[in-house]
């Protein structure tokens, strides 16, 4: 493997376990990454306060406040430019943004699905795990892909299943995902770092 350390962007929208997962990996299993900058969408949430815990440098970059989406991805990935990011990661982030030709193949997102089923618009969070739960599947997961400018539509690079159990609520369901989803992500960084 690579001694690469990926410089990266964390854009995200809750609660930030994402975040927290991954400055765990990176100081517990030196998950090969330097968090550069955060983005949140809005400024009550908090993975801005696990960030500025960390030391990392922080951004709100709401879309409400940009009618242009070009502007919208500007504002986004302008900071990205300027702090040498390598890599965007979409932890949790519930708002489209364009991505540009520069950084097409270096957004990753990590959705709570075996993608491409329960994906597209609108599905995200506790409605995803509901839909799976009310279609009946018996093995759900999640999927680490390329973000491009469809939701939930590009390369998959690592996917990891669990089973969906007999007396599964959402919430139950939504916590197993996310135990593999706090395993997907890491890997799929250190799959990307090691090709670089």
């Amino acid at each position: 493997m690579s001694d690469r350390i990926l410089k990266i962007a964390v854009f995200l929208s809750g609660s930030g376990r994402t975040l927290a997962n991954l400055i765990h990996r990176r100081e517990e299993f030196d998950l090969p990454i330097d968090i550069r900058l955060v983005i949140a969408s809005r400024d009550d949430v908090r993975g801005i306060e696990i960030a500025r815990d960390d030391g990392i440098d922080t951004r709100v970059v709401r879309k409400r406040d940009h009618r242009d989406p070009f502007e919208h991805s500007r504002e986004m990935f302008d900071p990205c430019r300027k702090a040498g990011v390598d890599l965007v990661v979409f932890a949790g982030y519930l708002n489209h943004v364009l991505i540009p030709n520069d950084f097409e193949n270096r957004v990753i997102n990590i959705h709570p699905s075996l993608l491409p089923a329960f994906g597209g618009a609108g599905m995200y969070g506790h409605r995803v795990h509901q839909a799976v739960l009310e279609r009946g599947v018996k093995v759900t997961g999640c999927t680490v892909h390329y973000v491009d400018n469809e939701y939930d539509n590009g390369p998959i690079i690592v996917q990891r299943s669990c089973p969906v159990l007999k007396d599964d609520t959402a919430d139950a369901l939504a916590a197993r995902v996310f135990e593999q989803e706090c395993i997907a992500l890491p890997e799929a960084i250190t799959k990307i770092a090691s090709k670089v």
